[in-house]
């Protein structure tokens, strides 16, 4: 099984943006965490602030993985291209939030890529990366 873990803008800086809403620990440090826990499954992950990144990452593995794990942060209540991008593929997609974005600003309770994915996780922390992977197995 191949699953790519896809981070959107401003994730790079876990371990030290907000430790209150994002906790303490560095996206790097936590995904050896999932490698290790997760031996049988190849997992990959790409991040990057840049929307047009996001999109192409989503089309290079799009027909060739077995999931997605997307968080695009800030971008899910913007972009309506990396919502196209996902329902344009055929690689189920299950998005992901670090927070409880319902319990936090209004802007945040809208998602544009909502419609076209597997499921949502949000408000587990780090944790609900692994709840994605989990829900590929």
């Amino acid at each position: 099984m191949k699953l790519l873990i896809l981070n959107g803008p401003n994730l790079n800086l876990l371990g030290k943006r907000e430790p209150a809403i994002y906790g303490s620990d560095s996206f790097e440090d936590y995904f050896k965490t999932l490698q290790k826990k997760h031996t049988g499954i190849e997992l990959f992950y790409f991040q990057s602030n840049i929307e047009g990144e996001l999109i192409d990452k989503l089309h290079e593995v799009g027909f060739l993985y077995d999931g997605v794990v997307l968080n695009a942060a800030a971008y899910t209540h913007t972009s309506v291209g990396i919502a196209d991008a996902v329902k344009a593929i055929e690689t189920p997609v299950i998005e992901v939030h670090i927070s409880n974005v319902h319990a936090r600003e209004e802007f945040r309770h809208t998602s544009f890529i909502a419609p076209n994915v597997k499921g949502i996780i949000a408000g587990f922390g780090l944790k609900s990366y692994e709840l994605a992977i989990q829900s590929f197995l």
